[in-house]
């Protein structure tokens, strides 16, 4: 059995002009698990990735990976610690090849070009992207430059990825093509994932467990079932989505 690393937020806060973004907010992942950070739009979710990740200053708190605090670190180099993440908005390099693209993360953790560029080949044969690696990033269909931001963060060979809103924009069929996906480099690779997603379906299916935020602060935590029937979160967030 593979050792297991954990990832532990504790007591992250954050305000933006008197306004509490993110208010003692404290979890943990280990690898081998999915976690969901759910909640209302504003709720906190990518303020807290982005502070997790090193984009963004916190003003109380820490993150740490087995052990170690990296939460006062630039975000670039929060991958050579195990953290890697993906964005709302897809950000890749229009200027460059979908294998250049994937080689970046590899890169980013000192791994020398010709090497980055055997990883990266490697990883986008396994998620589907092998015939693509020659190919000017825009003219991936935008299902595959969803893929190709998962295949530059598992080429910074990660102990745990951040997902924010990766289901964005795609319909059911690749939803349920991306949850699947996600299930098999959990059991391939030795990592933990943190997905943010309003896709209820995909988080109720894919995540061990989840944390729920509203107005910055944890209002449920716990299994899917359990959350779903929170009343709190029912008011919250869920709505009628929840019955």
């Amino acid at each position: 059995m593979k050792a297991k690393s954990i990832l532990k937020v504790e007591g992250l806060k954050k305000s933006f002009a008197g306004l509490k973004a993110v208010d003692d907010v404290s979890f943990f992942i280990e690898t081998g698990e999915i976690l969901g950070l759910i909640g209302p739009n504003g709720s906190g979710k990518t303020t807290t990735i982005n502070i997790m990740t090193g984009m963004l200053d916190k003003d109380e708190g820490s993150v740490l990976i087995d052990g170690q605090d990296i939460s006062d670190l630039p975000a670039y180099r929060a991958s050579t610690y195990g953290l890697v993440r993906t964005y709302q908005t897809i950000r890749l390099f229009k200027n460059l090849s979908c294998l250049e693209n994937a080689m970046m993360g590899a890169i980013g953790i000192g791994m020398k070009r010709r090497n980055a560029a055997i990883l990266a080949s490697e990883i986008l044969d396994e998620i589907g992207l092998g015939g693509s690696k020659e190919l000017p990033m825009e003219r991936l269909s935008f299902r595959d430059q969803r893929l190709l931001e998962v295949a530059r963060a598992l080429a910074a060979k990660p102990k745990f990825m951040l997902l924010d809103e990766p289901a964005a924009g795609l319909n059911e069929e690749e939803t349920s093509s991306l949850l699947s996906l996600l299930e098999t480099l959990l059991e391939t690779k030795n990592i933990g994932i943190l997905i943010v997603d309003h896709d209820m379906r995909l988080i109720m299916n894919l995540c061990h467990r989840l944390h729920v935020l509203n107005y910055g602060r944890t209002i449920a935590t716990g299994d899917p079932k359990t959350v779903k029937s929170n009343p709190e979160v029912i008011k919250a967030y869920l709505g009628s989505e929840a019955s």
